[in-house]
């Protein structure tokens, strides 16, 4: 067990990809804690991680440095994802906020640290990136100060250190003039050429001067606030979280109490331990305040619950989490495809994975519909939803999804309808900022901020959430992938009024079977194919996006060329079909009208309406 004065606790906060997994990784490495063998990001151990280059949940690792040891936790940048920030804060001393030394302050970035802030916690600003040739010190330098100010920091909060670093290349300085002397060294050509010593560190010296240890007292009963839930086929549910007062040992009774009634919801004896060094859990026999522990035995609490000795009486405080701004509905897919390719379908299924989802991760809100067939979703984002969604499917499910819609309230004096709305900060080229605020204007985008830095211009926009639906990618599109797009939730605020934007019409199958080439080649001119030859549908089934302005088009795409004698003696005319665009989760998210339903399995993503008889949809169409 470390002494408490030996303990430092720091979580490391930044905008999405501004590199804090990568700079974790270096200081892992250079620590000795992980093997150069060992591939890159290892701190992102979930595959959708590692494949979309994102955090999406939190990661606490531990480095021992001179004889102190560091606890480290490694946060999301993305907002849907913020509800694992908030939570993370309170297992920590002090915050590192990491910024790209390039792209600046950016909206996640005054997100993360208004959390930090309010929490009273000390940042250290690590300027990350500052090799890049793009690199502008000075000017973000400003930037950061001015965030400082405007959120309302402390006079010691204001009085924070920085280091200049590069995760990538594994240094970091104190000093600016070396930082410029490393990276002058690292791009001459000439090998000879040899610069200041560099490594990782000056980090982790700063860290043990500018963070606190820990302020608690083993002497008092054990308790400890609940941050995170990990499963265990064998131990079943883990609870991360820093110990707040006490010591515990294995064997020691626990109980679990509500966070919000302090009711005891749970009394069990605690069986296993666990303390992460590097990317390995090692079993411990006991633990003291101010540790970050992983606990197992206890198996009714939640995130944010107590677990505390029998004589504490008291929850300990937590901090509450943003609402939830958008819905969707998860159900049983009853497609005529359905359950060809899932091994888990059933209702009951799908509302115990939910319910395990909903225990870890505190930003999901699940409700059951008045269908009991399905359950209603509130998350933070497209984003955060498409995630869950992608993971089920990877997992056996089959599912039948209904659009995002945004969560209105309603004032509680003058019973004005209220929307959420978010802070859109977009970076792109000066040629695309016209098509960009006109396309946001639209979305009823109201530009608060215009500002160009280097070959950049910089827009700040206030915009409804359900503005937003969909329009990321529209965004990549309308910049030939070239901007960059961020947005956060700051608020409610009078509904807006209706949106002026209509998406295309679509071309909805009109039989059941398998899809024809000959088929295709006639709807083709119509409009766009989502499509293949070969693959199967049915009635109602979308299969693309209709070319005028008009209602929807039924079509028939199982019509095959009708061979006769006098047909199969000539020679055929090969059909050749424009390639399809295979539309992402994200994608299709954002395209699926109100009257249509988007429904998952493991290997396909298809669009369908609603309701697929073409006479009742017609007639539901007229009545509504």
């Amino acid at each position: 067990m470390a002494p408490l004065e030996r303990i430092r606790n720091i979580g490391i906060i930044a905008h999405v990809d501004h590199g804090k997994t990568t700079l974790v990784d270096c200081l892992l490495r250079q620590s000795g804690t992980l093997l150069d063998a060992q591939s890159d990001r290892v701190m992102d151990s979930n595959a959708l991680e590692r494949e979309r280059g994102i955090t999406i949940l939190s990661k606490v690792t531990s480095i021992i440095h001179k004889g102190y040891k560091i606890n480290i936790v490694d946060t999301p940048g993305h907002a849907d994802f913020g509800g694992e920030v908030e939570r993370i804060l309170s297992m920590v001393d002090g915050v590192a906020l990491l910024v790209d030394g390039s792209e600046g302050v950016m909206t996640q970035t005054k997100f993360v640290l208004n959390k930090a802030l309010q929490q009273n916690l000390r940042p250290l600003v690590v300027f990350n990136k500052v090799d890049r040739p793009s690199a502008r010190i000075d000017e973000v330098d400003n930037e950061i100060m001015d965030l400082f100010m405007n959120l309302g920091a402390s006079e010691e909060q204001l009085d924070y250190p920085m280091i200049f670093a590069s995760g990538k290349q594994g240094w970091a300085t104190e000093s600016r003039v070396t930082s410029e002397a490393i990276v002058e060294a690292e791009s001459n050509p000439d090998p000879s050429v040899t610069g200041p010593k560099a490594d990782m560190i000056p980090l982790l010296d700063l860290i043990i001067k500018h963070v606190r240890a820990p302020s608690a007292e083993r002497s008092e009963p054990f308790s400890m606030l609940v941050t995170q839930i990990d499963y265990n086929p064998y131990l079943g549910k883990c609870y991360v979280g820093r110990i707040t007062s006490g010591v515990v040992k294995i064997g020691d009774r626990l109980k679990a109490l509500d966070p919000e009634s302090g009711a005891v919801i749970d009394d069990n004896k605690v069986s296993k331990m666990f303390l992460r060094v590097g990317v390995e859990q090692v079993a411990i026999e006991e633990a003291g305040a101010g540790e970050i522990i992983t606990l197992a035995g206890v198996q009714n609490a939640g995130v944010n619950s107590t677990l505390c000795h029998p004589s504490v009486t008291e929850p300990l405080p937590f901090i509450p989490v943003d609402p939830p701004t958008i819905s969707m509905a998860f159900g049983v897919n009853d497609s005529p495809l359905g359950g060809q390719e899932g091994t888990r379908l059933t209702s009951n299924m799908i509302r115990d994975r939910l319910m395990q989802e909903a225990a870890t991760n505190v930003a999901l809100r699940i409700k059951e519909a008045a269908s009991k067939e399905s359950f209603e979703v509130c998350g933070r984002g497209e984003l955060q939803l498409g995630i869950l969604i992608e993971s089920m499917r990877r997992e056996g499910f089959e599912l039948s999804i209904s659009p995002p819609k945004v969560i209105f309230k309603t004032d509680p004096d003058s019973k004005a309808l209220l929307e959420p709305v978010e802070e859109v900060t977009i970076d792109v080229d000066p040629q695309y900022s016209g098509t960009v605020i006109e396309k946001m204007s639209q979305r009823k985008g109201e530009l608060k901020h215009f500002t160009e830095f280097g070959d950049k211009s910089r827009l700040i926009f206030e915009c409804p959430t359900r503005g937003l639906l969909g329009y990321t990618s529209e965004f990549k599109n309308d910049t030939h992938g070239t901007g960059v797009l961020n947005h956060v939730f700051a608020g409610y605020i009078p509904h807006k009024g209706p949106l002026n934007r209509e998406r295309k019409p679509v071309l909805v199958s009109m039989a059941t079977g398998q899809i024809q080439a000959y088929s295709l080649n006639t709807i083709e001119p119509r409009g766009k194919l989502f499509v293949l030859p070969g693959e199967k549908t049915y009635t109602g089934m979308i299969i693309g996006e209709y070319n005028r302005e008009e209602a929807d088009l039924e079509v028939n795409p199982t019509r095959s060329k009708h061979v006769t004698n006098h047909r199969a003696a000539g020679k055929e005319e090969a059909i050749r079909l424009t390639p399809i665009k295979q539309m992402g989760l994200e994608e299709v998210i954002a395209y699926v009208n109100q009257d249509e339903v988007i429904e998952v399995t493991p290997k396909t993503i298809r669009l369908r309406k609603r309701i697929l008889d073409p006479t009742k949809r017609k007639h539901s169409r007229n009545q509504s």
